[in-house]
Order: structure tokens, then sequence, then C-alpha cells
């Protein structure tokens, strides 16, 4: 099957259905949402051109104006993150353009597309949609600008905006268009919301509205004024992420109203296999001589699940996916996993069978699956439900299964292994086993984030002394099986509730476990994340007690290079932070200390950090 038109001459000079404008790079694999987005409307009947990363008007232009309306894309991750680091300083690749070259994504990129087009074809329907509409969906506090913003709606122009996980909004939509409802029209599906003004509320919102079924949630202009408004408002936008939400949520944005609809109900096992049986080319369009980096790390990786109920604090799953897990058959994994092998690319190694979580592969509980996740606890973190299920059975027979198909030399589980997860399970140490014999080679990464529970209660992960039985028991297993494998921690920065004192237990930490990362994540605030709240206004969203925020430059520098502890640039910050601290015994030849009495100081260090 080929590619999908990016030209009027592919289109036989005919106007599409449909125009999809794509932030990233035209990828057909189904790890691109832009590529979904495209196959279902191809699916429902529809003709349909793409414009991949418009630069100028004449871009936006060439396919002439659709027959319907324009579908735009954000992106696989916001192009804020996208195109700088934590520390606000320009990436210096792009991996989901052409070559890994930046420049082609702009700064607020469904913005400044959804405004373009509308300036171009001002008489147009517009949805958006993605990770970047999903998360900037309400009033939010934007780190970038250091401000609390509005609604994307506010400056994106558009008619409507998807949020979450999109294929059964679009699919509705598109029915309703087929029964030739007028699209501009529909606004009552689930998991989308609009802007409009007071009088053209729909009659059914404001019937809800005289009732009180409507939550209200703060306006943008008080939550900018407030920040215990501003987690109140973050509170029942969090709570009313499930399904199980009945009511719409309205949310006054300056003189006009946000209405968003409940979220969509997830997709059946059955609906998600469609998904992945759409004719997906599966690799970059053939106009990028220079390749599409980001296609390598998925092209012969298998998604076999979407959601997770892991409920990290610093993570925006919860708030885009969702808690509730939605898996793919066995069935429809095995025919993928036959797919890639007949690619001429194919070299025998599938690197990947996971999702958010690879070892999550069910609902949490049976009322999880049935009714949604429960509003005022998490299933898994610093305390487990006592409901949780937990079940590897199914995950294993689908590894064991794929590693025996002709042309798989190996199968690899890269997306992450929740450890805390496997530690209760019966069989954690057969499935650990069977996991470093046959689907880890030589280092598996595992997500602890840090070692002092005070830090782990706040990000919401497991209490250290979990992963410290992982561990030991990880080691146990490479042992028995007489292989040198290592573990990988990911390890976060500088997260709230972290300071100094903590980044020196976590390094001593480090040295007593002989690690030396050599990446450290600063915390990263994105849009609408529960961590990002605490970044903003210093206080817990759930307790309303304060917490500690490291967020200056200088003490962030600090608590990066703790955990680099070993590097030679690092020395001088270390020493003048271990002494302001109290901490000169860290400083010495003894096995426990991080650095030596005198070290090589290397050039161009810093040398001026204040006490704490």
């Amino acid at each position: 099957m080929p590619f999908l038109p990016t030209t009027k001459e592919e289109l036989n000079n005919q106007a599409p259905d449909f125009i999809l404008i794509c932030t990233d790079a035209y990828v057909d694999h189904p790890s691109f949402g832009h590529a979904i987005v495209s196959r279902i409307i191809e699916h429902y009947g529809f003709s349909i051109g793409i414009i991949p990363q418009p630069q100028n008007d004449a871009d936006y232009q060439k396919l002439g104006t659709p027959n319907i309306g324009f579908f735009i894309s954000g992106g696989v991750v916001d192009s804020m993150v996208n195109n700088y680091t934590v520390a606000k300083l320009r990436r210096s690749q792009d991996v989901y353009s052409e070559g890994g070259i930046v420049g082609k994504v702009p700064d607020r990129a469904l913005t400044f597309h959804t405004k373009n087009v509308r300036k171009l074809f001002p008489d147009s329907y517009i949805c958006i949609g993605g990770i970047e509409a999903s998360l900037r969906r309400f009033a939010h506090y934007d780190y970038w600008n250091d401000k609390v913003m509005p609604s994307i709606l506010v400056d994106a122009p558009a008619d409507l905006l998807i949020y979450g996980m999109g294929e059964k909004p679009i699919a509705e939509l598109l029915t309703m268009v087929k029964r030739n409802i007028p699209i501009s029209n529909i606004k009552d599906i689930r998991g989308t919301c609009y802007l409009t003004e007071r009088d053209n509320l729909p009659k059914k919102i404001l019937k809800e509205l005289d009732e009180n079924k409507i939550n209200r949630i703060p306006s943008y202009e008080k939550i900018q004024n407030n920040k215990t408004t501003y987690i109140n408002a973050f509170n029942i936008e969090y709570k009313c992420n499930e399904f199980n939400t009945k009511y719409a949520l309205l949310q006054k944005q300056n003189e006009k109203y946000l209405v968003v609809n409940p979220p969509q109900f997830p997709l059946s096992t059955e609906e998600l296999d469609e998904v992945y049986t759409y004719p997906y080319m599966r690799n970059y369009h053939p106009m990028y001589k220079k390749g599409v980096p980001a296609i390598s790390e998925v092209k012969f990786s298998l998604t076999s699940t979407r959601g997770c109920f892991g409920a990290c604090n610093y993570c925006a799953i919860s708030m885009h996916q969702g808690r509730q897990i939605t898996k793919r058959s066995k069935e429809s994994l095995i025919e993928e996993a036959i797919l890639m092998t007949k690619d001429k690319d194919f070299k025998g190694y599938i690197h990947d069978v996971g999702g958010p979580t690879a070892n999550f592969r069910n609902p949490s509980c049976a009322k999880q699956a049935k009714v949604g996740s429960c509003q005022d606890k998490t299933c898994i973190g610093f305390s487990p439900c006592p409901n949780l299920e937990v079940d590897h059975s199914e995950y294993m027979d689908i590894l064991r299964t794929l590693r025996t198909l002709p042309k798989v030399k190996k199968v690899f589980v890269r997306s992450g292994i929740r450890f805390d997860y496997l530690m209760m399970d019966r069989n954690s140490k057969a499935i650990l086993k069977e996991l470093v014999e046959y689907h880890i080679s030589g280092q598996l990464r595992v997500a602890p984030e840090h070692c002092v529970d005070k830090v782990l209660q706040i990000m919401n992960k497991t209490p250290n002394s979990v992963f410290d039985e992982f561990r030991l028991l990880y080691d146990k297993v490479t042992t028995e099986l007489g292989l040198k494998q290592y573990i990988v921690p990911y390890l976060i920065s500088s997260h709230p509730g972290s300071d100094t004192k903590d980044a020196i237990k976590l390094a001593c930490y480090l040295k007593s476990i002989n690690v030396r990362p050599e990446q450290v994540q600063d915390f990263y605030p994105t849009p609408s994340t529960k961590s990002t709240t605490m970044y903003y206004t210093g206080l817990d969203p759930d307790t309303l007690k304060a917490v500690y925020v490291p967020n200056t430059k200088q003490e962030k520098q600090i608590n990066r290079a703790l955990l680099q502890y070993y590097e030679d640039s690092n020395y001088n910050q270390i020493k003048e932070i271990l002494i302001a601290n109290n901490r000169s015994d860290l400083i010495g030849f003894g096995a426990k200390c991080l650095i030596q009495p005198t070290q090589p100081i290397p050039k161009n260090s810093h040398t001026s950090y204040p006490k704490k």
C-alpha cells in the first residue's frame, strides 16, 4: 500500500476531504499519532492529504482547501520539550525531523500552525489533537514562560480539541459526518473540548449548569493569582480524567468558556487490535533522503499496551493515556511480529514489547476494569493498594511465543520493567530469571528515581527498600546464570521535595552500590502533571503541605553534579557543597567518601556556590 498523498498530483488535482498537518516529519508507523489519525480517516472512506512540517504560506496552501476541514497533530512530544532542554537551552537534535536537524518544529507548534491555518483558511473547520493539545487543554502552568497560561484553545483558534487517545473521538466524529451532520455542529463527543461564548453554550450544558451537575473549575483569571486555587483546579481536572466521569467540566477563560466533555471510554482489545491492522508503510516517507531518526527505536518494536496505573506524579501519561490499561491480543502482536520479519531491514531482533510500563498487562483490579480508577487513591507507588492484582503469566507467554517465531533471534524488553510490581509476584525470581536469560542483554533499565523515602513518597514511587530487594535478587539471578549484567537506574535530580541534603544522600547511596550514572535527568516541569503543580505552587496537591522546590539554576547544577560525583569536572562544586553542608566526612580516602581531599581542578569549573 502507498503512503498517503502529500502533493496535489497524488490527489489527482482534486481537493481532499481532510488535510492533516503534522508537527513531526511524516512517518507512517502506528507509534506516531498522525499515522493513526490519517489511516482512520482513510478507513472511514474519506480522502486525505498530508502536509508535514509546513514552513511557509505556500506549504499550507499546496493541497488547496479541504472539502470538510483540517486536522492538526501536535507531535509525539510537546514542541517546547522537543525544542528545549530543562535548562531552557536549544536542543542540538530533533529526532522527529529529517536527519535529526533542528528548526522544522516551531515553538508552541500547535498554536503556530493553527493560527496560520485560520489566517489562510478563515472559513475552514479545524480540529487539533496530540499530547500538546491534551496536556494544555485547561489553564496550566507553563515552565518556559514561568506563568499560568490559558487553555491552548484561547491562542490556537480551533473548532474542536481531541484530548487523550484519539481513535474513538475521531471515529465518532467521522461517523456523524457520514450521516451528513454538519461537522461544526458536533460538540458533545467524549474526549473532546471546545471554547465558546456563554450565549452559545449548548442547551444540555446549560441544563447541567442549572442542576449543578457540571464540575465548575476555578477560572483562568482566579488561578493566575492564587496558588491554592490553582491546586483546587488541578485536583478537579485530575480526578475527572477517568471514563467514569459523567458530566462535563467548565472553566472560564477570559470572556469565553472552556467546555471539556467527559473522557472517552478506553478502546477494547478488539478495537485496539484493529488500529494496528491499518495499512501502514511502517517507515518514514521517501521524501526524507536523510531519514527520520525516531523510526530506529520503534520500527521493530511492539506496543502491547496503553495506559499506566503507576501514576508517577512527574509523568504525564495519567492525564493523556489514562490510568486504565488497554491491551492488544496475543494474536495481534504475533501477527505484527511476523509482518516485521518480512521487512528487508529486519535483522532478527525485536527491540521491545511493552508500553508505558512493559510488565503491566491488565487493569490493576476488577473494579478498575469495570468502573475506572479510584479518585482518592493510587494503585501502586509508595503505598500499593491491597486490591492490586499482580500477574505476569500472560505477558511472559507472549514473550515465549515471540522468541520462537521463525527469523526471530532475540526479543528485548526495553520500555521499562516496573520492579516493584515484579517483586509483588510470588514467582518473581522465576520471572526475572527468564527475563534475564532471554530478554535482557547486558543492562536492565529500571526507574527507582531516588533513594530517600520522603522524596519517593512525593513522587509516588516505591520505598527504596523495595529497590534494594530487587537489586539483590537481580544480582543473585545473574550470578546463577553466569551472566555479567547490570542495572541501569533512571534518576531524577531536583524533583520537588528533594533538597541538597537529599541529593548528597543519593550520591552516597550510588557510591555504596557502585553505580556511576552516565546521564542524569533534571526534573522537567511539563504541563498538567502533579509534580509540575508542586513545582509551581510549592504545595503538595494532596495535602496542601509545603514542599521544598529546588528551582534555581545554581541548585540544579549542584544536585546534578552530586549524582556524578566521580567526574573531575564536578570536583570543585562538590567539595564546596559538602563543606557548606557540614559533610566534610565525605571528603577523603575512605570507602564512603565521594571525593578525595585534592584532585586535579579542571579549567572553567564552577567555584562559587552559597551555603545552605
